[in-house]
């Protein structure tokens, strides 16, 4: 039997405006607009992918947005940070970076044996750079970043909870994750085929039941490789009982079952071998808006409905930092 999870494929967020989406995550932070699609359930709302140069599982974060949706609020039964990988000599540049253009961050801070970097964007998301010492992938830039300072990708997740156990044991059970580190009330968990894509469960019992809106997390996407392995997965959860899982939903760039984890976390498994260079190529990828083949016919319609937006990079440029 093929392991059924890898790691972390995307993560998947909602926003209240396109275009100040846009500007903070491939403006100021650096990655790349992977694809602008929409939101296959919704054809009326965009689907931003930001990642890395092509797009790799375990890179991605990806919106909705929804123009002038409230906030949501940050509590238990919801993924309440996500963390990013940047090299160990990065932090005083993004530190900089981060007062310059006004984002709100505070000082860097120590857990486990990393060093981090707390930050939110503009609509309260939870978000974090950690140094990786001995992360070796390439980041990506346009450019407006030195690529020596550029995101690697995710280093991993934090999922607030009031009872922890249930979705522990889902993890080590039939998610092939492994208990790793813990401290007082946070518990590490990887997959173990990468060095990142971290699960970190923090036990809050104390805290308010989390509300979905915009700065909130929809759901969180683990990688598997195929179909063959995604249905294995599936077989896997629907034999455990823990949880109903969907059937395979096509998602054009990858296949997806979604399902709740105990503590209410909407998970999907995602499959790895499909990409985003199927409709555009490389050095094209987020240029256009693409439209899964059954929306075609729509096109018109769906383009009049989308909000307008444009990739400034310019305008967030690392020149544009040292004259601020």
């Amino acid at each position: 039997m093929n392991k059924g999870i890898t790691g972390l494929h995307h993560v998947t967020a909602m926003t209240s405006d396109a275009q100040e989406n846009i500007d903070f995550y491939a403006g100021i932070l650096g990655l790349r607009l992977v694809k602008k699609t929409i939101n296959f359930d919704s054809p009326d709302i965009w689907h931003f992918y930001y990642g890395d140069r092509i797009g790799n599982p375990g890179t991605l974060l990806t919106f909705f947005p929804f123009t002038g949706m409230p906030r949501g609020r940050k509590g238990n039964g919801q993924v309440t940070t996500t963390s990013f990988s940047v090299s160990e000599k990065s932090f005083d540049y993004w530190l900089k970076r981060f007062s310059s253009f006004g984002v709100i961050h505070l000082k860097p801070k120590d857990r486990f044996n990393e060093s981090y970097i707390y930050f939110e964007d503009p609509d309260g998301l939870g978000l974090e750079l950690v140094a990786a010492a001995d992360d070796s992938r390439e980041g990506f830039t346009y450019g407006n970043i030195p690529p020596e300072y550029s995101i690697k990708g995710f280093y991993g997740v934090t999922l607030n909870e009031e009872n922890h156990e249930r979705t522990a044991g889902l993890l080590m059970g039939q998610m092939d994750h492994d208990l790793i580190a813990e401290k007082d009330d946070r518990f590490r968990f990887s997959a173990g085929d990468n060095s990142f894509g971290f699960v970190d469960i923090v036990h809050t019992p104390w805290e308010f039941r989390s509300r979905g809106g915009s700065g909130t997390i929809h759901h969180v996407a683990f990688a598997t490789a195929n179909d063959v392995s995604q249905n294995e997965f599936r077989e896997r959860l629907l034999d455990g009982g823990i949880v109903s899982p969907t059937p395979v939903i096509d998602r054009q760039y990858f296949h997806s079952v979604y399902f709740r984890e105990p503590g209410g976390v909407l998970f999907e498994a995602a499959t790895s071998d499909i990409g985003f260079t199927i409709d555009e190529s490389e050095d094209q990828l987020g240029s256009a808006l693409k439209l899964p083949q059954w929306e075609e016919k729509n096109r018109h319609e769906i383009e009049s409905a989308l909000p307008h937006v444009e990739l400034e990079i310019d305008k967030f440029s690392d020149a544009q930092v040292q004259h601020n």
